[in-house]
């Protein structure tokens, strides 16, 4: 059947055109319509074309309209999302993944999820008595320190506790709507104290154990913590052990030669007038330098601070989740890398997560199932991909009236052991041995053929390196422990 395309003004002849002569002649004019340059998800469905049938369209009950039989047409189901092999389809409450050790505790409204390892065999006349308080690094929880929190309860014949960092493990996932930001460093430092005291209390019975004190062990990220715990009091520190540790050592300050001044000032260079005239003229461009560096410092801190609040309170906004949502920025490259980045996180989980855990270990065979489910375990809790947004805004918006820890590193006075792998694609060797050279008195030790993760990969030499180093600090009699048996 012919379909008409009638025109009746009388500058032009009536026409009878084909379909799919008209089609030929109206698309150089659909070529010319300006298009969106964002992807709008239809809830319509197409419109109907000259040449559709019936059977393109079914009918109530999913059958064809060509369909003799009436057989209901195979619906078909959207993929299953999932993050790193973890389904997201059913995201579960964070105690509901607990295991037959697990402990949880109320801290400034969130729950905090630890494990406590206690010494088998207890004997008041050896061993150091002093609690073990273990800090995970990025990405990681309480699982990392598995292998080794028996072993140290043994060596000093106290109590090993490590906990979750809000953001990881199987610690709840919680909104920021209080004073304390609880994805923040300060709320780590207090929590940490926290459980010193709490160590100190379930040893006693007391409430709180005034003059209690416990080596804190920190991993990676974890020893920012630690350091920043000590600072904040340090009488409740005995040591640190800071285990492939990402502080950024500061660079080695530049000697002055006293010696070369002295001989200028012997030479008569200072009593030279136009030697005098030039130290004046630099004196005061160096005043004025400062002065400037100071105002555009001053100035990209404020900028950056606004920004960084900005950026966190529109990222925290329903518009932006209503955008992302609506897939209208999908496809600016702006928006997505910074969408992706900031919102997509499962994304950023999904490629990177498991490649990230290969790459912390210098023989990534060795890496088992039980490994890889022990980290990817915390994908499954409700939340956690929000909770690592607010964790990361907490680092770009966190401020402190504190000089930079690069700057008070040397003030550490108490034991420090610094332990990292020859092999450390993450945090390079190099890193934690110039941090030695900066903290007064510490001890550097390197575990050859091993990667990010020395008390995982190499869990034998570790563990006799600590050894030794209690040993020298709190005099601990030889071989209290066994090393990995345990």
């Amino acid at each position: 059947m012919a379909v008409c395309c009638c025109a009746t003004s009388p500058q032009f002849p009536q026409l009878h055109l084909e379909p799919t002569r008209r089609a030929s002649i109206l698309r150089p004019l659909r070529r010319r319509s300006p298009s969106l340059s964002f992807r709008c998800r239809s809830l319509l469905p197409p419109a109907a074309s000259v040449g559709s049938s019936a059977a393109d369209y079914p009918l109530s009950g999913g059958r064809a309209a060509d369909d003799p039989g009436g057989q209901p047409a195979t619906a078909r189901r959207p993929p299953r999302r999932s993050v790193a092999g973890v389904d997201q389809e059913e995201l579960v409450d964070h105690k509901e993944l607990a295991d037959a050790d697990s402990f949880f505790c109320e801290f400034n409204g969130v729950d905090l999820h630890h494990r406590i390892c206690h010494c088998e065999e207890i004997d008041e006349k050896v061993g150091v008595k002093i609690p073990f308080v273990l800090l995970h690094g990025f990405g990681a929880s309480a699982f990392s320190w598995d292998r080794i929190m028996r072993p140290l309860a043994r060596m000093v014949k106290s109590k090993v506790l490590a906990f979750d960092r809000p953001a990881f493990g199987l610690t709840s996932r919680t909104t920021v709507s209080r004073a304390l930001n609880p994805y923040s460093m300060t709320f780590s430092v207090l929590a940490t104290l926290f459980f010193i005291d709490h160590i100190a209390a379930s040893k006693t019975g007391d409430k709180e154990k005034k003059g209690s004190k416990a080596i804190l062990m920190g991993h990676s990220a974890g020893c920012l913590v630690a350091v920043e715990t000590y600072f904040e009091a340090p009488e409740k520190v005995a040591a640190l052990i800071l285990v492939a540790p990402a502080i950024i050592a500061p660079l080695a300050p530049r000697r002055i030669d006293k010696e070369k001044m002295r001989t200028l000032k012997e030479n008569g260079a200072s009593k030279n007038p136009f030697m005098r005239f030039l130290k004046v003229l630099a004196n005061i461009s160096m005043q004025l330098m400062r002065v400037a560096f100071n105002m555009l410092k001053a100035m990209r801190d404020m900028v950056g601070s606004l920004y960084a609040r900005a950026l966190s309170a529109f990222l925290r906004s329903s518009l932006a989740l209503m955008l992302l949502n609506m897939d209208i920025l999908s496809t600016s490259l702006l928006f997505q890398y910074q969408f992706r980045l900031w919102f997509q996180v499962r994304m950023i989980m999904d490629k990177f997560g498991v490649l990230a855990i290969r790459n912390a270990w210098f023989d990534p065979s060795r890496i088992t199932d039980y490994v890889i489910q022990g980290y990817t375990k915390p994908l499954r809790v409700k939340g956690w991909e929000r909770a690592l947004l607010e964790y990361t805004l907490a680092l770009l918006t966190e401020s402190s009236t504190k000089p930079p820890l690069s700057e008070r590193l040397a003030q550490i006075s108490c034991p420090v052991l610094i332990v990292t792998g020859d092999n450390d694609r993450l945090v390079p060797a190099w890193n934690a041995e110039r941090l030695s050279r900066v903290i007064p008195g510490s001890s550097f030790e390197v575990i050859k053929h091993c990667g990010h993760l020395p008390h995982e990969e190499k869990v034998e030499e570790f563990l006799v390196i600590v050894e030794r180093f209690l040993q020298r600090v709190f005099g601990v009699a030889d071989s209290q422990f066994v090393p990995a048996a345990a």
